[in-house]
């Protein structure tokens, strides 16, 4: 399974689309090399680099992707719901859900707080629904959470090292990434569970699974589960073991469930 680049992304829900957030890290390595901090394009009023927003990351995974770099990126934010929840709505697969969650959870408009949403400030958005019943129980959980150890409920909001803000903040981008004129992604595994050889693949990580296993130096938390999935990615092709974790062992019902749930890449 072969990668030009190895991306691990920690990623924020704080404020907005467009705020540029220090808690947002990006790193990258190539095959054979330890992984760098990946800066932002834009440059601050000093001309130095500037903290990446989620609409920046969002596009520079398309423009690699349209530029047929075949990168793996590992994401650590929920990138679907508990099969609960598809029940409540109706909801038979993952692109009906991403249609139906971002009409109530326009989280990747300008000047958008999850926070806002959370409580239904509507006044800038006359054709919006609200979250209404878009919403779900800190009991509920996906069955990747229950095969970890300290996986929080994607529902689960304000407590320390919950997800829950990232998630609602960063499924629309998945979305908008999916959609892209020319798409040349394929998300893992709502787009299929084997990886086409012609296109670049996202998966969601968990980076307290293999943040441990790398010596922290100076890098901020961060920036160390950043370097950690990067590193992680890396070594797992290097080794020829990453393909494994594509296919974990679920039984039939288990993986039917999985395709619309979704699974943390490492959980095997």
């Amino acid at each position: 399974m072969n990668f030009d680049l190895f991306i691990g992304i920690d990623y924020s829900g704080a404020e907005t689309a467009t705020s540029r957030l220090k808690s947002l890290q990006v790193y990258c390595a190539r095959p054979g090399e330890l992984p760098q901090k990946e800066r932002s394009r834009a440059a601050s009023n000093n001309g130095q680099p500037c903290n990446w927003s989620r609409k920046e990351v969002a596009a520079w995974l398309i423009e690699l992707a349209s530029e047929g770099v075949r990168y793996i990126a590992g994401i650590d934010h929920g990138f679907s719901f508990p099969q609960s929840y598809f029940d409540r709505h109706e909801l038979t697969n993952w692109p009906q859900f991403l249609d139906d969650f971002v009409r109530h959870w326009p989280s990747d408009r300008d000047h958008t707080y999850v926070d806002f949403i959370r409580d239904g400030d509507s006044d800038a958005w006359p054709d919006w629904p609200g979250p209404g019943l878009r919403t779900g129980d800190v009991r509920e959980f996906r069955l990747c959470e229950r095969w970890t150890s300290s996986a929080k409920s994607v529902f689960q909001f304000d407590v320390q090292g919950s997800v829950a803000k990232s998630t609602h903040a960063g499924i629309p981008w998945l979305k908008r990434i999916r959609d892209a004129p020319g798409a040349r992604t394929h998300i893992w595994p709502f787009d299929g569970w084997q990886i086409p050889h012609d296109k670049a693949v996202l998966a969601e990580v968990y980076p307290s699974i293999f943040r441990n296993r790398y010596p922290r130096e100076n890098r901020t938390t961060d920036e160390q589960d950043a370097y950690a999935v990067a590193r992680w990615l890396g070594e797992c092709a290097a080794r020829g073991i990453l393909s494994g974790y594509f296919d974990p062992s679920l039984i039939l019902p288990e993986r039917q469930m999985a395709s619309r749930e979704g699974w943390i890449l490492g959980i095997a």
